[in-house]
């Protein structure tokens, strides 16, 4: 069966069963853009859990495939940044030639969010703690960007969601401010409810944000032609360039 709405479909595939970024992404998005949400079930948030994950994308990107979604995006950064940018990369060309839909993950959608801003260096954060970090500096170094720092908090992973934004402020500037700054923030991870301190860093701070919801909300209204840009979650989604 084949679904449709009037300015196309989404699919999207959730990496955990909590709430919070799915509300958020389809509230940011124009009316018209119809959305089919699926969930895969990480429950550790480990490096060996991440890498056992892609037979179960496979299994939810078939299905949104068969529903007519016009673009996929399987959401969760780290269980395609522990595979390297390469790795991924063949991961996501060999599904769309399976299954003849465009797709894209959470880290190419940062990635090329950073590019349409015209960003070279970033400072970096997430709600990960220890040397995973570095696999994600890596990913990111390996895509042509500096990374000044990539600082996890450290935090269980099924309580990120209740990190305050005065906290993630206060742990990002801190890190901005030690490393002399970047042309960029970059926040990774869609566990934590962080949409209302977006625009407080770009005005404190005087770069733009990277923040994986309004980028996801930015890449599938370019990739369905939509352009209906939003104020106060960002210079990407306000200013809403072009894909490069």
């Amino acid at each position: 069966m084949a679904f449709s709405a009037w300015r196309g479909i989404a699919g999207i595939i959730h990496p955990t069963l909590r709430p919070g970024a799915l509300e958020e992404f389809i509230r940011l998005l124009p009316e018209g853009i119809g959305v089919i949400p699926l969930f895969t079930n990480i429950r550790r948030g480990t490096r060996d859990e991440f890498l056992t994950m892609m037979s179960a994308y496979e299994e939810q990107i078939a299905l949104l495939a068969e529903q007519g979604c016009d673009a996929i995006h399987p959401n969760g950064a780290p269980p395609f940044m522990v595979h390297g940018l390469a790795g991924e990369a063949k991961i996501v060309r060999d599904w769309e030639e399976k299954y003849k839909v465009p797709i894209f993950t959470a880290g190419q959608n940062h990635i090329t969010a950073l590019r349409a801003l015209g960003v070279k260096s970033i400072v970096g954060a997430s709600y990960f703690p220890g040397e995973i970090n570095n696999t994600f500096a890596q990913y990111f170094r390996d895509a042509g960007f500096e990374v000044k720092c990539m600082e996890g908090i450290d935090v269980p992973f099924n309580k990120a969601q209740e990190l305050s934004g005065e906290q993630v402020y206060a742990h990002i500037k801190k890190h901005f401010l030690r490393v002399g700054g970047a042309d960029a923030i970059y926040m990774l991870g869609s566990g934590w409810r962080t949409l209302h301190i977006i625009q407080t860093l770009e005005d404190d701070l005087e770069v733009p944000v990277v923040h994986p919801v309004p980028a996801r909300v930015w890449e599938f209204q370019k990739r369905l032609h939509v352009n209906e840009p939003r104020k106060g979650y960002g210079r990407l989604l306000e200013s809403m360039p072009a894909l490069p």
